[in-house]
């Protein structure tokens, strides 16, 4: 009897110690996703209720709080007008989370912005693009609002280089040119490429993340979006995917064995929530899609 009861403790002791293993392992990588709040004192406008986010927002924390996510990927638009004015009720919440969050700025945050280097401080942004590592895989955070017509670029270098992108998308007849689109500078496609070198090297896995969608969407992409994706077709070991908001509606495409996806907005409908949570496992990217988020999964080839 007593024998029996020792096997007994030994097995249930070895399937607790299995359990707690799983739930700690490493290599797992839980992510909160939020994209487009767009949080503003403001009546709704069609499908648009800025001011019921605030309390979807503090619904999404509490989910994400927890699911214990390691961190938390906010892809812009805290804001929908006024920056100064709107950005702490939203900033306030977010403090809620347990785990960091990592944000990217959207074009409705430059609204009645004077200076981005406060902006960025303001969202706690290491600078207005920027690069972290968890575990095996490299994260990097493109913004692609530094070459817009609403960044306060005029008078600048950057200016010009606006006025380049315009008129190649002029020429080519492109949908893209839209005001409330921008694009990454040369400088910062020459930091994506070392960033890309470096991980393709090391054999880090890479996940991208931007405002601005960069394939798949007709006329709501990163104005120099052709040039962004071959580059990072050319790096097709360490790229395993990117993430990005703009489009509320959500949208899903892949060029050249890249998935693209694009997050569906928290601003759109009076009381439906969107948002996620991405778990990166040895073999496969999830997005568990919450309210009118889709779910998506995406495969790793283990290259």
């Amino acid at each position: 009897m007593f024998i029996k009861m020792k096997h007994a403790i030994v097995l249930v002791l070895f399937f607790l110690s299995m359990n707690m293993s799983a739930q700690n392992d490493t290599s797992i990588i839980r992510i909160g996703l939020i994209a487009d709040i767009q949080y503003c004192d403001c009546d709704k406008s069609g499908n648009r209720y800025y001011r019921n986010t605030l309390q979807k927002l503090v619904e999404c924390v509490d989910d994400l709080n927890g699911k214990e996510v390691q961190f938390t990927i906010n892809l812009g638009d805290l804001v929908d007008r006024d920056t100064p004015r709107n950005i702490d009720s939203v900033l306030i919440r977010l403090d809620k989370l347990d785990a960091v969050v990592y944000n990217l700025t959207g074009n409705h945050d430059y609204g009645d912005v004077q200076d981005n280097d406060q902006l960025y401080k303001r969202l706690n942004m290491p600078g207005e693009y920027y690069s972290f590592n968890k575990g095996n895989w490299h994260f990097i955070m493109l913004n692609t609002n530094e070459i817009a017509s609403y960044a306060n670029v005029k008078g600048t270098e950057k200016d010009v280089e606006l006025a380049e992108m315009l008129q190649k998308i002029k020429d080519q007849k492109r949908p893209n040119g839209a005001s409330y689109n921008g694009g990454i500078s040369k400088k910062q496609m020459q930091w994506l490429e070392q960033e890309l070198k470096k991980s393709q090297q090391d054999s880090v896995n890479t996940l991208i993340f931007s405002h601005h969608p960069l394939y798949g969407i007709k006329g709501l992409t990163a104005l120099n979006d052709i040039e962004i994706i071959d580059l990072l077709s050319k790096y097709p070991t360490t790229v395993k995917g990117v993430i990005s908001g703009h489009h509320h509606a959500g949208a899903f495409g892949v060029y050249k064995d890249i998935p693209f996806i694009t997050t569906e907005g928290m601003v759109e409908t009076e009381s439906i929530n969107a948002y996620g949570i991405v778990t990166i496992y040895p073999d496969k990217i999830e997005l568990e899609g919450k309210g009118s988020t889709k779910s998506r999964t995406i495969l790793l080839n283990g290259n």
